[in-house]
């Protein structure tokens, strides 16, 4: 019985699955190995000039003597990969890999060692072009960019923990992941692989099945410090745009919209008139920045640009991102609920940009009691008008929304929200049981959210 069942479900395979096997990589890992490179790091750390923890103080009595003597200063080592580009010298690898070091060696396989130096870096991406004084050298071939797709095999050489040239395989899992830096930047596309990678991979290639460079190593997720399967490269399509700019500028410079965003939901969606929840929602304008010239306005739904859809948020910067200042995209977008087409010209992204009143002490219909600007606080906070929260009833509609006090709103439903009055004309119009937008001020962030009155 269990032979038959078996026997079934091979024949229900698709075609030319049922007799599959995994490839043979021996002979890709053979060829591509000579171009991948080991790279060794030293970084001078302490010194005198080095600051103690934040909170901690120096004793009065045991001052002078630390800043006359300060901590002694040491090399710290680590190690990374790297790929050959060109024949020339130039190797491509992560930023952090180099970041901070003082001393850069690149050791081939067959172990000829050379010192490096730094072409250019670009922190946005994580990725160093390096130079090293050699000719003839092995070089790896760029795959095709937007080639790629789920569910190839994919083949990942490095060093992990100082294990030079190892190899490892597995299969793209997506494509597009959005994985924002600390300073909330997000211009990096990445492929998500189960390729094991550990420490020691940053900055290594990953392969498709046809021997060419699909992605660089950057970046694992973990929660033990080794691969649990979930392992990302930088695409080849980010890198050869980033690699021409460091070779001709040793910078890199991006497209920029001067635009902050979110994504929609379920509701969202509804209240602006949007079929599926897809697009990124423009939450704030930044005035005089090419989105402000272009007529782009906060409640703008982006969904596509240059062409491309905009699923997630997370999609608009990566598109943006490829443009050089100067150059100019298509937004197609969703402006109360109807489709539109602009044109912008996209500016080069900056380095690391009346009396008071109360709507009543026992909150209103929406559980909110708000009082309005003075001329002066708008200012400061870079807006017109608006009301500032100064309570919200718990399990009220406002509170479900996620509205907090010291929140400032701005717009309700459509309408502009400068003044207790204007807030009060509009809050009396809002139908029950129908999601609402509102757009609120947060903490130099504008958010939009929906909320809803119970029938």
């Amino acid at each position: 019985m269990l032979r038959t069942l078996s026997l079934l479900c091979i024949l229900l395979l698709p075609a030319g699955l049922a007799h599959a096997s995994p490839p043979d990589f021996a002979d890709l890992i053979e060829a591509t190995s000579p171009a991948v490179v080991k790279i060794n790091t030293v970084q001078k750390v302490g010194g005198p000039q080095r600051a103690l923890p934040p909170g901690q103080e120096v004793p009065e009595i045991f001052r002078e003597f630390f800043e006359q003597r300060g901590m002694p200063e040491r090399n710290a080592y680590s190690m990374g990969s790297g790929f050959i580009i060109s024949s020339d010298g130039y190797v491509l690898t992560n930023n952090h890999v180099v970041d901070g070091a003082s001393e850069i060696s690149v050791r081939l396989i067959d172990r000829r060692e050379f010192t490096a130096e730094v072409v250019g870096t670009d922190p946005r991406s994580d990725l160093a072009l390096l130079k090293i004084e050699a000719r003839d050298l092995p070089v790896v071939r760029l795959a095709e960019p937007d080639k790629l797709r789920v569910g190839e095999w994919v083949v990942a050489i490095g060093s992990p923990f100082g294990l030079d040239y190892s190899a490892s395989v597995g299969i793209v899992s997506a494509i597009g992941r959005s994985l924002p830096t600390k300073k909330g930047e997000n211009y990096v596309p990445f492929i998500q692989s189960d390729v094991a990678i550990n420490p020691g991979n940053s900055g290594g290639p990953l392969f498709n099945m046809q021997g060419e460079v699909v992605g660089i190593n950057s970046q694992i997720y973990t929660r033990s410090g080794g691969s649990i399967g979930l392992s990302f490269a930088i695409p080849v399509s980010v890198a050869i745009d980033v690699v021409a700019q460091l070779k001709e500028k040793g910078k890199v410079e991006r497209g920029w919209l001067g635009v902050y965003i979110q994504d929609v939901d379920k509701d969202l969606a509804s209240s602006l008139g949007l079929d599926t929840p897809a697009g990124a929602l423009i939450a704030q304008v930044i005035p005089a920045s090419p989105a402000d010239k272009s007529g782009i306005k906060p409640g703008d739904v982006i969904v596509r640009f240059n062409g491309k859809p905009i699923k997630d948020s997370g999609d608009l910067p990566h598109q943006v991102g490829l443009l050089a200042p100067g150059e100019t995209g298509r937004a197609e977008l969703i402006r109360e609920g109807k489709r539109r087409t602009l044109t912008v010209e996209v500016g080069a992204l900056p380095e690391g940009e009346d009396d008071l009143a109360a709507s009543g002490p026992g909150g209103d219909v929406l559980g909110l009691s708000v009082q309005s600007l003075d001329a002066e606080t708008s200012a400061s906070l870079g807006i017109r008008g608006g009301v500032v929260i100064d309570a919200v009833a718990p399990g009220s509609a406002a509170y479900n929304a996620g509205l907090r006090p010291g929140d400032v709103i701005v717009q309700l439903g459509n309408a502009r929200i400068t003044s207790v009055q204007d807030y009060q004309a509009i809050r009396s119009k809002i139908p029950k049981g129908t999601p609402v937008l509102i757009r609120f001020l947060r903490q130099g962030q504008f958010i939009f959210r929906t909320l809803e009155i119970a029938p």
